[in-house]
């Protein structure tokens, strides 16, 4: 770049000045021209009688965006993580932002979009479908805080309740968008699945972000995307089979394992969102038993003992 500088002002550089100005070996300056000419095709010629550089055609420019193929890959497999696992509302806009960013690449860029496709798979998780300017009116409401009124379904209940919400960040699980914001209607923090809202206004009327809230220490308390209330001690134990794929992942920031002499472990974390972890521990099956806290425990005997019963006799067809 300040080869480029240099040259365009007519300064008329050369290796020697350069190195000593820039503090490198005159070496890495013939490379960095070298890169110039040979990949971004950079007109640079030597005036003998001015002892420097010059461009023979003063029109060239540099490239507006300067990326690697590295650099390019990585852009794209965001670009398709977006498209997989992030829903597909962006999906165009992300795109079109690839095509430009190739365009405005004029040195030699080896990416087929179509190879690397056939390359890379990112499967997702079953999810609800959100409208593209719904979440954009919410990325401008929470950059500009703006509040925004939301015809909301709470699934829970099974009704529908109109909310004004200050909304702080969207946040997104396994392919779904969550909102979290403070409702004035319970006068206090929560998560809004944007899958549930079928309308929507952002109000002129804006609020003021409480400086005290720290997203990563009230989501802290969640376990995935359930909050719940007041957090408790949970402690999971898992037998050897299933411990193995336990193990490999960080289920919760709190979490400590305590691995058992049969090969299984206790996995203990503190959260409010029980009910998430529930329906969590069921998905082990036998391989999983809640040791606390006991109303925990208790739900899952008392669900298991109904599953059980579902499956006594012939279904009904």
């Amino acid at each position: 770049m300040e080869i480029d500088r240099q040259v365009r002002a007519k300064l008329y550089p050369n290796a020697r000045s350069l190195a000593r100005e820039l503090e490198v070996s005159e070496r890495t300056i013939y490379q960095d021209r070298q890169f110039l000419m040979d990949r971004l095709g950079a007109p640079l010629a030597y005036d003998r009688q001015r002892g420097g550089w010059y461009y023979t055609d003063p029109t060239w420019v540099l490239p507006s965006v300067l990326m690697t193929q590295g650099e390019l890959l990585a852009f794209f497999l965001s670009v398709e993580a977006a498209r997989r696992c992030l829903g597909t509302p962006f999906e165009a806009a992300l795109r079109s932002a690839v095509k430009k960013i190739t365009a405005s690449l004029k040195a030699p860029v080896e990416v087929n979009l179509e190879e690397l496709r056939r390359s890379f798979t990112f499967a997702s998780y079953p999810n609800v479908g959100v409208p593209e300017e719904f979440l954009l009116d919410l990325q401008r409401a929470v950059q500009e805080q703006h509040q925004v009124k939301i015809h909301y379904y709470t699934a829970s209940r099974g009704c529908w309740q109109e909310r004004v919400v200050d909304p702080y960040h969207l946040y997104n699980r396994s392919g779904d968008w969550y909102l979290i914001a403070f409702d004035h209607l319970r006068s206090a923090y929560r998560i809004f699945h944007t899958g549930r809202v079928d309308r929507w206004e952002v109000l002129k009327s804006g609020f003021t972000r409480d400086p005290d809230f720290h997203l990563e220490e009230w989501m802290g308390q969640a376990f995935q995307i359930e909050r719940g209330e007041e957090p408790v001690e949970v402690a999971v134990r898992f037998d050897a089979y299933q411990a193995r794929y336990i193990r490999e992942r960080r289920w919760h920031p709190t979490q400590t394992v305590e691995e058992l002499p049969d090969g299984g472990l206790i996995l203990r974390f503190r959260t409010g969102g029980l009910a998430e972890v529930k329906r969590w521990v069921m998905g082990y099956g036998s391989h999983a038993e809640v040791l606390a806290p006991q109303s925990l425990r208790e739900e899952v005997a008392a669900e298991a003992g109904e599953v059980v019963k579902l499956y006594r006799g012939s279904p009904e067809m």
